[in-house]
């Protein structure tokens, strides 16, 4: 199962990255695509860190982000490994690998963009590896966000409090593959909880291997009486 798992992170990793690589050098910040209509547009921004465009803190805030982002996927990465080696229910390995996928896309711009990119802005595009340097420094990079789904576009009632009158749109955050890796991880965990946090029970061959060596055993430990 590390074969699928790996090939699940490595193929998530290399589309959220090649998209993003994309954005960032030929669209200036808040560009927009329209793919379907007003439903699908792709949208040019970025955040501090956070999913979904979410922003956390400032600068020392975006630090401490980006440190718990590595801690956290050092704890999933060897809870995939743990649950690979004790042949736990593959859906579970699944939500687990996109999950670290996701976190480990997201983390790499945070970590390196800042120092790879020159900084976009409304009127010019970004450059790869600029003479002058890059806009941040490690850590401190800005996560790359453009999906923009927004399907209903209406306004709020304006006998509603505080936002009557005002725009209404859903679903109205930007976010990336990374930030979908992780949602549909945690989906997947959500739905089939009841069914996934168990060990797969052994093939046949695999019971008949646990058989003989118990057997094995039990006969080493006949044939040595203390």
């Amino acid at each position: 199962m590390w074969k699928k798992s790996l090939l699940i992170i490595t193929l998530i990793l290399i589309a959220d990255q090649v998209l993003k690589f994309g954005i960032k050098t030929n669209m200036t910040l808040g560009e927009e695509i329209n793919i379907l209509g007003n439903w699908f547009i792709i949208h040019f921004t970025e955040n501090e860190g956070m999913a979904f465009g979410l922003s956390f803190g400032g600068i020392f805030g975006k630090l401490a982000l980006s440190l718990f982002r590595i801690a956290a996927i050092t704890i999933i990465f060897f809870y995939l490994r743990e649950i690979i080696r004790k042949k736990y229910h593959k859906a579970l390995i699944v939500s687990i690998s996109l999950i670290l996928a996701g976190a480990i896309g997201n983390m790499l711009d945070s970590a390196f963009y800042g120092l790879i990119f020159s900084n976009s802005s409304y009127t010019t595009v970004a450059k790869l590896f600029p003479p002058e340097g890059g806009y941040g420094s490690f850590l401190h990079g800005k996560v790359v966000d453009m999906l923009y789904f927004p399907i209903i576009q209406s306004e709020y009632p304006a006998w509603v409090p505080i936002v009557g009158g005002d725009d209404f749109i859903f679903f109205r955050p930007v976010f990336n593959i990374a930030d979908s890796s992780i949602t549909i991880g945690v989906f997947i965990l959500i739905i089939f909880q009841g069914k996934i946090f168990r060990k797969n029970k052994p093939t046949e061959s695999e019971t008949l291997q646990i058989e003989e060596d118990e057997n094995l055993n039990t006969e080493s430990d006949s044939s040595n009486p203390i």
